[in-house]
């Protein structure tokens, strides 16, 4: 404690060549009371439209933002000597930005933190076996699991329940 839970919205998802737009820090204290830091960056680049329409932030709401070398003394003096939570964050959103503060020159020490990666905690929580899609998609317990008969059973309910639930499931099945 303190830890500061964040997000960013970037020009896209190269983490060595795509920008921050939007930085959203809140930091929770040990008494509860939260803070919130929320900023609008110019990445001193275009965001592209497709990337726009993701997160809804064009150039034109960032042309008067400050830039992130302009921020990046605020920003740290906010996160201070926290540790950093957020969502798929230890693969994305710290790597973004940590080349941020580097194209910076900003030593921001990372040894002395704890990065906490929520998503990591929902997948290792909570089970992604077959049992547990048996369980979420048709409402049923398995009963003979690691019977090969009874598992392409669950399986197949499992796909029909998917393909009732979620209308196109085109982008995720591969091949033809």
């Amino acid at each position: 404690f303190p830890v500061t839970i964040f997000d960013l919205e970037t020009t896209g998802l190269q983490i060595t060549k795509d920008r921050i737009v939007q930085i959203a820090v809140i930091k929770l204290k040990p008494d509860g009371q939260t803070e919130t830091f929320n900023e609008w960056v110019n990445p001193g680049q275009p965001i592209p439209a497709e990337i726009a329409a993701i997160h809804g932030i064009t150039d034109e709401m960032v042309a008067t933002a400050p830039t992130f070398q302009e921020l990046a003394p605020r920003l740290l003096a906010f996160i201070a000597d926290a540790d950093l939570a957020g969502y798929n964050s230890n693969k994305f959103d710290m790597p973004v930005l940590s080349e941020e503060l580097l194209r910076c020159d900003i030593d921001f020490d990372l040894g002395a933190r704890h990065f906490v990666d929520v998503q990591n905690i929902f997948h290792k929580m909570e089970q992604r076996t077959l049992a547990a899609a048996y369980q979420f998609y048709c409402g049923k317990q398995i009963e003979n699991a690691h019977n090969a008969l009874y598992d392409t059973l669950a399986t197949l309910e499992v796909l029909q329940a998917q393909t009732e639930k979620y209308t196109d499931l085109s982008s995720i099945v591969t091949g033809k």
